[in-house]
């Protein structure tokens, strides 16, 4: 893998849209080819099956049935987008990859972490993040920023408890591990962004050793 692939995590809400914006315009004025890219989505098969997943009116969608079709739609991601730009030596951002799966599938939904890992290992193969980026913020905080958008989808349509159970999830899945920096998602928007540059000014360094 010759490219840099970052992931950014976190709760709804939590203002990673934003960071990834800001991210890919700083590495592109610096001469990196940037590639954005988002779950459930990112591909013409991905779109289609994010409409599935998030609409309101899909409310009888069983876990294992939402487990199974995040999974597909990171295969097809994986498969089409991410490999391919890294293989090329782009920088991938993606909003969220597959321990966001493990948070609300395993965790939230209650379906296991090892279940969920074993459904999406033969579609991210080889591919795994360089560096995670957790904003990390209350689930309190995070809805009240989703509801200002208004037209919640089918998962930021769940109760406080759901929510809680993934902010919970996100601490103990990415707690420890060398990979992922942890950020307060209640700092200003440049005092996140300049601890995400930062980093990754690390993470180039490194990779171009």
């Amino acid at each position: 893998m010759k490219g840099l692939f970052i992931v950014m995590e976190g709760p709804d809400g939590s203002g990673k849209t934003t960071q990834i914006n800001l991210l890919k315009e700083y590495l592109e004025e610096a001469g990196y080819e940037c590639l954005i890219t988002r779950e459930p989505g990112g591909t013409v098969i991905g779109e289609e099956v994010r409409q599935l997943i998030l609409n309101p009116e899909h409310k009888e969608m069983s876990p294992v049935t939402e487990m199974l079709l995040y999974a597909a739609s990171r295969a097809q991601l994986v498969h089409e987008v991410i490999g391919p730009a890294l293989e090329e030596g782009k920088i991938v951002i993606s909003d969220r990859f597959v321990d966001s799966s493990i948070v609300y599938q395993g965790i939230a939904r209650k379906l296991g972490i090892s279940t969920v890992s074993a459904v999406n290992a033969p579609g991210i193969g080889i591919y795994r993040p360089d560096g995670i980026f957790f904003i990390d913020l209350s689930e309190e905080e995070g809805l009240r920023r989703k509801k200002e958008q208004k037209n919640l989808d089918r998962m930021e349509q769940e109760g406080i408890d759901f929510h809680h159970m993934v902010s919970e999830g996100y601490r103990k899945v990415l707690s420890g591990r060398p990979e992922v920096m942890k950020i307060d998602g209640g700092r200003s928007i440049d005092t996140i962004q300049k601890k995400i540059r930062n980093h990754v000014d690390e993470l180039l360094k490194k990779k171009n050793r």
